[in-house]
């Protein structure tokens, strides 16, 4: 009686099922539907403010992805905190995905708040909750009252022995060479989220035709749910432009804004040169309108201008910016070993965007610990990326690391990630910082760089140098086949344009790609044309880091700490730890050096105290040596028998010292010559089978 209106929707995507119930969960939302994956169960819910917010310029969309631990029946491994609270940082990476995925949809100029609230309920291992969350996010929506031009479709690609994988389970997306998230919508790819392990360019285009081709047939599906449940679309007609207005500017103001756009390289000089004008224009039009002419979208259609004149310029004429031409890259330095107390360190910079990278190298035992529903994880490399307002020229409290923050510094990791030396090879833990300074257009493009010539300079063995650029897009509102594809993109390209594609990669092929759109969809044509001229332009880049540091430096800083590597037989591990971590925790205070033991018997000892770490490596020597055949020992005697003593040779070794063995004559009573806690002096005369006999009679 209480659900009345529930209705269970099923479908097969090559060997997956997805399950959809709407009408049961949630019911006070615009739009709820709860999608099942395998075990993995995800509540989406949809909800749109009455009111319009005042004072926005922009589309308050929130999507926020909500992880509980009870799903994976775990609790959060905290003795004093068992409630989930803020989302770590890769279900904010989660979060953005599926914003960027359903933003390009909703109607411009909407400015009542939407948020997507998306609530793990199950997780069973093999299904990923991210893409079950994102069919989900796309039938809230698409079902509820909220205008949208949906369904869209999110799915992961993986690339296993040549072939494409669709939404591999976590075991095979450790074994793959690609992590792609394709969104689309019925007709296009929307956003796309990678990383990948120098993937060439072709290979790439037809992952992302494979993701599409499945997430069209996704939106099929929901298209039918849509049908059946959907609620009827609430009206929205966004507040028409003043185009009187519009008009005049563009008449009195054409001249001084070419002059501003095309003559002044600087972006601040531009944007003061700019306000100055328009400004002007704003004084002239109160002449022309009158007082009583309301003005209130002056500088919003001063904006649009701006834009339009940007955009036809590059259409019609190829002619950008400071009249740059579509591929050329802005001017580009670098420099590594700025700075003397860091481990590596690196400036890089793209016209007016400036990258400080600096590496912290530590010791084995210093990895990050990533909880989650899907279990712990070790991370031992790490990027983070810090914006600051005075990179833009501006003055702000916000100083605390925002979601863009942590989405531009996971891209650079992800662009490094697939050069990095292996742990056997190089067992340090790694982190880089970027710094941005200044910036003018592609800043996370900026930081895969300048991780790049930071690792070099820090001495990290990665296999190629990694370079990343932005390219931009301006379409034709009025043929759509009409565009022009744009390298390095700079901020006003960027606002005014049609996409935001990142490409990262080395010589061989692309590392992570990450791609937003403002318009419906990108076709193929625009995808093949974008790839190849990013490759161009990053082996431009690439040409630019290699002449600054070629190879990675041979040595590191000597205040990086120093590591060595001990191997020793597993079932010692024991004498190294003591009982209760006493021993282990009596090294680290006396010599102060990090030890890290791993289950296989190799030890790594970390100190930047070259003295010390010999104390640690003579002591962890000293308690894991093994006996060797014609060695002699001044052991203790730890037990007397009728046949002779026990004695113990080595930290955990003992030898048996046979009556016979005692003295050149003989001896009736063992007891008469050995006591207990006495030290004699021992020769090792045979060791079977891990059975070690001595003698003191060869020692004499």
């Amino acid at each position: 009686m209480f659900y009345k209106n529930y209705q269970k929707f099923t479908a097969t995507f090559g060997n997956q099922e997805i399950t959809v119930e709407t009408g049961k969960l949630a019911q006070q939302t615009n739009g709820s539907a709860v999608v099942t994956m395998g075990g993995t169960t995800i509540l989406a819910t949809a909800v749109m403010s009455s009111a319009v917010r005042d004072g926005i310029d922009f589309f308050p969309l929130m999507v926020n992805y909500q992880e509980r631990f009870y799903a994976a029946g775990l609790l959060k491994n905290s003795p004093v905190n068992k409630r989930e609270g803020r989302p770590s940082d890769e279900k904010v990476l989660m979060g953005r995905v599926i914003d960027r995925t359903l933003r390009p949809l909703f109607p411009k100029g909407l400015k009542n708040d939407v948020q997507v609230m998306l609530m793990t309920l199950s997780y069973d291992g093999e299904y990923e909750h991210d893409m079950a969350a994102a069919v989900a996010a796309s039938v809230a929506v698409s079902i509820s009252d909220i205008p949208f031009a949906g369904p869209t479709a999110s799915v992961r690609v993986g690339l296993i022995n040549d072939e494409f994988i669709l939404n591999p389970a976590p075991e095979n997306r450790a074994k793959s060479d690609l992590d792609l998230i394709v969104s689309s919508s019925p007709r296009d790819v929307i956003m796309i989220e990678a990383g990948a392990n120098q993937v060439p360019e072709a290979k790439m285009l037809e992952a992302i035709a494979f993701g599409k081709k499945w997430g069209q047939k996704i939106c099929e599906f929901v298209n039918e749910i849509v049908a059946k449940v959907g609620k009827p679309k609430l009206e929205f007609t966004p507040e028409p432009d003043d185009t009187e207005l519009y008009e005049w500017i563009s008449k009195e103001g054409l001249k001084d804004l070419q002059k501003a756009l095309f003559g002044i390289p600087g972006k601040q000089a531009r944007s003061k040169e700019r306000n100055e004008i328009l400004a002007k224009l704003k004084e002239k039009a109160v002449e022309h309108f009158g007082e009583e002419r309301d003005l209130k979208q002056f500088s919003e259609m001063g904006l649009k201008v701006w834009k339009k004149l940007i955009r036809n310029s590059i259409l019609n004429d190829e002619k950008r910016i400071a009249e740059r031409k579509l591929t050329e890259i802005r001017p580009l330095y670098s420099e590594v070993g700025l700075l003397q107390r860091t481990h590596g360190s690196a400036l890089f910079q793209r016209g007016e965007t400036q990258a400080l990278s600096l590496v912290t190298l530590g010791a084995p035992s210093e990895y990050l610990i990533v909880p989650g529903i899907e279990g712990e994880r070790h991370r031992r490399y790490m990027h983070h990326y810090n914006f600051p307002p005075f990179s833009v020229g501006e003055a702000s409290n916000r100083l605390m690391t925002g979601n863009r923050e942590i989405g531009h510094g996971a891209l650079a990791e992800r662009a490094l990630e697939p050069v990095l030396p292996a742990k056997e090879v190089f067992p340090y833990v790694m982190r880089v910082v970027t710094e941005i300074l200044e910036s003018n257009g592609s800043s996370s493009m900026a930081s895969v760089c300048g991780s790049t010539l930071s690792l070099m300079d820090a001495g990290v063995p990665i296999t190629a140098p990694v370079a990343g650029i932005a390219m931009g897009l301006m379409v034709d509102p009025e043929n759509p086949k009409k565009f022009k594809v744009l390298s390095d993109i700079q901020d006003e390209e960027d606002f005014g344009g049609d996409m935001d594609f990142k490409v990262a990669g080395t010589a061989k092929g692309i590392t992570a790609i990450q791609m937003d759109t403002k318009i419906l969809g990108i076709s193929e044509e625009i995808f093949t044309e974008a790839l190849t001229q990013a490759h161009a332009g990053r082996l431009h880049i690439l040409e630019n880091l290699i002449a600054t540091i070629a190879t990675p430096r041979a040595d590191l800083s000597p205040y990086a700490p120093r590591l060595e590597t001990l191997q020793i037989n597993p079932e010692k591990i024991r004498l190294v730890i003591g009982k209760g971590g006493e021993m282990i925790q009596k090294i680290t205070a006396e010599t102060g050096c990090d030890i890290d033991i791993e289950q296989d018997g190799r030890i790594i000892i970390a100190s930047t105290d070259g003295e010390q770490m010999k104390r640690a490596v003579a002591w962890i020597k000293e308690i894991t040596a093994e006996a060797a055949v014609g060695a002699t020992y001044v052991g203790k005697v730890m037990r007397l028998e009728p046949y002779g003593a026990f004695v113990e040779v080595l930290p955990g070794i003992q030898g048996l010292l046979h009556i016979s063995m005692v003295a050149n004559h003989r001896i009736e009573d063992i007891n008469t010559v050995l006591k207990l806690g006495q030290e004699v002096k021992v020769k090792v005369v045979e060791i079977n089978e891990g059975k070690v006999r001595l003698s003191m009679k060869d020692v004499q």
